[in-house]
């Protein structure tokens, strides 16, 4: 299992290696937000755990001596890429603050 978290750590989710949701964490404050935005940050994470989980196990069947072409037929993703669709998926949600204050 992988867990990911939003930037805030606001909202975080424990998923299976093919990212389904164990266990989702949600800080009252983010309950505000509209439900599409909620559940779009939810399923956003959970690919970022699947994907994360991915490259573990990747990296575990290279320590096994799985060659390179064996691991290129899994389909488990390089560091690159998980590296390339993290930084892609952070600059299209625009992480900016909606807020500089902070409810108590």
């Amino acid at each position: 299992m992988t867990t990911a978290a939003s930037r805030s750590g606001s909202i975080s989710v424990e998923t299976t290696e093919q990212g389904l949701p164990i266990r989702i964490g949600i800080e009252p404050d983010q309950l505000r937000r509209t439900p599409a935005d909620l559940a779009g940050e939810i399923l956003r994470l959970c690919k970022q755990a699947a994907n994360r989980a991915g490259l573990a196990r990747r990296a575990e069947l290279e320590a096994a001596g799985l060659s390179s072409e064996m691991l290129a037929l899994t389909g488990l993703p390089k560091p690159e890429d998980v590296a390339r669709d993290e930084y892609i998926e952070e600059s299209e949600h625009g992480y900016e603050p909606q807020s500089w204050l902070r409810s108590i």
